[in-house]
């Protein structure tokens, strides 16, 4: 899914083809970060779309399309990052010409605690045994 939509994008930076992408905006990175006033007007899914300046400066890197847009009334500038699986429809001419029906699975990382009963036990364990207190520093 996300090679065919790669190659659907760079078909399109190819072809000079104007686009605009739905993509779930938890997902969407803005360096410099926006401002509240603008980023709390962006719903769940949002759509960009990519023409002029914004298509001009249009790459994809590390399975990521990033690009440049301005917003708001003040044109506040900054750097859009969308990670592809995130881009839900790519459309051209108000037609959806892919749909993203992939799912991401995030990946919770996990604090592993260290369960100190089963190194005590061991000790004593260790210890109980007569012949192992040749081992033990005093």
């Amino acid at each position: 899914m996300q090679n065919h939509m790669q190659e659907l994008i760079v078909h399109f930076f190819n072809k000079e083809q104007n686009f605009g992408i739905l993509c779930r905006i938890e997902d969407v990175s803005f360096e410099p970060l926006l401002p509240e006033k603008i980023n709390s007007e962006f719903r769940s899914l949002t759509l960009f779309f990519l023409a002029g300046y914004t298509f001009e400066t249009a790459e994809i890197l590390d399975n990521t399309l990033i690009f440049e847009a301005g917003f708001g009334s003040e044109n506040f500038g900054s750097l859009v990052s969308v990670p592809l699986l995130s881009i839900m429809q790519i459309i051209v001419d108000e037609t959806p010409v892919f749909i993203n029906l992939a799912s991401i699975k995030k990946v919770k990382k996990s604090v592993k605690k260290v369960d100190n009963n089963g190194v005590d036990n061991s000790m004593a364990s260790f210890l109980s045994n007569p012949e192992n207190s040749k081992f033990v520093k005093k």
